[in-house]
């Protein structure tokens, strides 16, 4: 007991000599170099992060994304790909757009309340043929034997262009059917 009652007198003795205090940030760093000095041991610094390689390897992914991107980006739309099978077909096929552009924006025009469900049928039909028209282009496309695609392709031009005239045809006939009613109506 004596021991235990000794013990407790130092700790009481040496009680506001204790250091609390949290040593110095790297301190143990420093401690091991001193130490090593001491003994004659050489301490290699750190080697620096080299930040030349994993640049160069960003650059090469980025380098190969874009060279990715210009590759399978950059093909042709299906009318360019048409062109380069047949170029006649260009020439064929801005003569007939615009024929038909003119005419439906004619027929457009004459829409009244006696043409409204002729002129929306037939805008239909228009959109219907426009869609077989892309078809036959994409069997072009797929090696298809081009005269005869070529061939369906004016046709289906030319059926546009014959539906327009007899759609505008049989709003003229309406147009006068209805000016011959009201005529005989008038007093």
């Amino acid at each position: 007991m004596k021991e235990k009652d000794e013990i407790k007198i130092l700790f009481d003795r040496l009680q506001d000599d204790f250091d609390f205090e949290s040593p110095e940030q790297n301190h143990q760093e420093r401690f091991l170099e001193k130490l090593n000095q001491s003994r004659g041991v050489v301490a290699i610094p750190p080697k620096k992060r080299n930040w030349l390689r994993p640049l160069s390897i960003a650059a090469s992914l980025v380098l190969l994304c874009l060279l990715g991107i210009q590759f399978f980006g950059n093909q042709a739309t299906i009318k360019e790909q048409v062109v380069e099978i047949a170029p006649e077909v260009t020439k064929t096929e801005f003569y007939f757009a615009s024929l038909i552009e003119e005419q439906v924006q004619e027929l457009k025009n004459e829409k009244s309340p006696e043409t409204a469900q002729l002129v929306d049928d037939t805008l239909l039909q228009l959109n219907k043929l426009e869609g077989d028209y892309q078809k036959l282009e994409q069997d072009l496309l797929k090696g298809g034997n081009s005269k005869i695609i070529l061939n369906a392709m004016i046709i289906n031009f030319q059926t546009r262009i014959d539906l327009l005239k007899e759609v505008l045809n049989n709003i003229e006939d309406i147009k006068n059917l209805k000016s011959n009613n009201d005529a005989n109506f008038t007093i």
